[in-house]
């Protein structure tokens, strides 16, 4: 008997509706979905996919406008450390608990300097790079002497002899600078190691539309745009696109393409802005910067799809960097200056 065709969305269950939006999104965009499913849920919705048969494109699409429409009306919900600790406490035996809590609590320590010890190296200095050499200056100065070396090395060199010669002549640090200081390492960078469950539904969001390929993203974008403008402007900002690599500063763009394809590189920056094309040429070989202009040259017209399905392999390359500590990847060009 050969599976049903399926040509209107009113054919199906909750579960099967959940089962082709999954598998509409891929593998990679669905993933933070999938990780939001109970167990029965999970079960649910992968047998409808094992039972589903073909959907109609127009079915698909469908699904997949109300998907999107439906999250931009969702009420918000928050967490907070207090529930995790009630729900573990309440659902795990007490050691387990215990442990899992101190994971979501970020690096141990019982200073926040205690817990900047306990921080990759790497990591760290992928967030100081971003701020005032001044305030870098006054947290390494806080922190354990082989650290910090570990720190500095990995700093952008111009950087790091910055941030030397302010901590030679650093003097005392007023306690409200301190305090300040301390409260923006809580909040911002502390939290963001740590924010792992609690994310915003908009991030989720943000990275689904990351994984969409630019017709889809633009489709859904505007159609999110006429019903809900805040929220399309507010998953936007959440966005990492082509464009936004221009934020990478001269050593990262070095990492980065290193591994990029040569054959990618040309076809990516066939369709980019002239801005975004100039810092990638400005982070080339005079030699190399010249091949890369007549491959683009003699390429000729190609498609606006070629060139996204380029943009976007690029930006995995990136994001991929950045997860392992190579590279750090900005969303913003605001810089808080502390004296």
């Amino acid at each position: 008997m050969s599976a049903r065709a399926i040509i209107s969305a009113d054919e199906l269950s909750g579960a099967e509706r959940a089962a082709v939006v999954m598998l509409a999104l891929g593998e990679e965009a669905s993933k933070p979905l999938w990780a939001s499913f109970d167990e029965d849920e999970l079960r649910d919705v992968t047998l409808a996919i094992s039972k589903l048969g073909s959907v109609a494109s127009e079915v698909v699409e469908s699904l997949l406008y109300d998907f999107v429409m439906n999250l931009s009306s969702t009420g918000a919900i928050s967490g907070s450390a207090a529930s995790a600790q009630r729900f573990l406490r309440h659902v795990l035996p007490a050691d387990r608990a215990e442990s899992i809590l101190e994971d979501i609590k970020g690096p141990a320590g019982k200073t926040m300097w205690d817990k900047l010890a306990n921080v990759n190296e790497r990591v760290l200095s992928g967030y100081l790079r971003n701020e005032h050499p001044q305030t870098v200056a006054v947290i390494l100065s806080r922190i354990k002497a082989d650290h910090a070396a570990k720190v500095i090395g990995a700093l952008p060199p111009l950087f790091a002899e910055e941030v030397i010669g302010r901590m030679l002549h650093l003097g005392p640090v007023q306690k409200e600078v301190l305090d300040q200081i301390e409260i923006t390492l809580r909040t911002e960078f502390m939290a963001a190691l740590s924010r792992g469950q609690d994310r915003d539904p908009y991030e989720s969001m943000a990275e689904i539309f990351n994984s969409f390929d630019r017709s889809t993203e633009r489709r859904f974008m505007e159609a999110l745009e006429m019903k809900n403008p805040s929220a399309a402007e507010r998953i936007r900002s959440l966005m990492f696109v082509f464009e936004d690599l221009v934020r990478l500063d001269g050593q990262d763009m070095q990492v980065l393409l290193r591994h990029v394809d040569k054959s990618d590189l040309a076809l990516a920056l066939k369709g980019a802005t002239p801005a975004v094309a100039a810092h990638f040429f400005a982070n080339l070989s005079e030699r190399a910067s010249s091949i890369l202009r007549d491959d683009i040259e003699i390429m000729g017209p190609v498609r606006m799809k070629e060139v996204d399905q380029a943009q976007h392999k690029i930006v995995e390359i990136a994001k991929k960097l950045a997860d392992d500590g190579a590279i750090f990847l900005s969303k913003t060009d605001d810089e808080e200056l502390v004296y």
